[in-house]
């Protein structure tokens, strides 16, 4: 049986669509393009300065010079652009990019994102989040269904700082797939063996099922 990180990422490459602008957030994110094909056509974007970035290097032949936006050493595909970061915000703020994939702290019904910071605890501040939340055409929000805890992280509301409102479409989490509509959240999948009152038991949110498929 996958894992919860394993179920979110393998359900998450489907939502990127062939010749498309993407960037992938720091965190979990990052690991969905450990599941497409090589030969898979996408720019992926990250915010310190390339599009083209591409699966980690190995050690033996990463370049101590390239480096994501999340300090990771990666590899970038042929074709591949490298720039200043006044440019690569530019590429975001002119809504250019198709696709963010973003982790979360919370989510709640109205689609508002919480993902930057927890009172009391260190954060080295909103970043390129809050820009790429308000600007990339489609959000999807890949997070566990509840935190550490036990929790639920979708919420009637958000009670952490936003890092922006109204900005998300879709929400993958390790039980279900949920898209953020006018008349609240709506269950599209199920990714485990779970009924509709568990779920909901498990978000604070109400849910409504449009689908009643599950996946083992």
């Amino acid at each position: 049986m996958m894992s919860a990180a394993e179920r979110i990422l393998s359900r998450a490459v489907s939502e990127i669509i062939p010749g498309s602008l993407v960037n992938l957030g720091i965190g979990l994110p990052t690991q969905v393009i450990h599941y497409l094909p090589d030969d898979f056509d996408v720019q992926i974007h990250s915010e310190n300065g390339i599009l083209g970035a591409w699966k980690q290097s190995a050690p033996e032949v990463m370049d101590p010079f390239l480096i994501d936006a999340a300090g990771a050493y990666v590899s970038v595909r042929k074709g591949a652009s490298l720039f200043d970061s006044a440019v690569s915000f530019a590429i975001i703020r002119r809504a250019r990019l198709d696709l963010t994939m973003i982790g979360a702290f919370e989510v709640d019904a109205l689609g508002n994102l919480a993902n930057w910071k927890i009172p009391g605890k260190f954060s080295p501040g909103i970043g390129g989040a809050m820009e790429l939340a308000q600007k990339t055409k489609r959000i999807v929000v890949l997070t566990t269904h509840t935190d550490k805890q036990g929790r639920p992280k979708i919420l009637k509301n958000c009670r952490l700082p936003l890092t922006a409102k109204t900005c998300v479409n879709r929400i993958i989490s390790d039980l279900a797939v949920m898209d953020v509509t006018a008349q609240g959240l709506v269950v599209r999948e199920k990714l485990v063996q779970i009924s509709d009152a568990d779920l909901q038991a498990q978000t604070e949110a109400e849910l409504t099922f449009a689908t009643r498929k599950a996946e083992s």
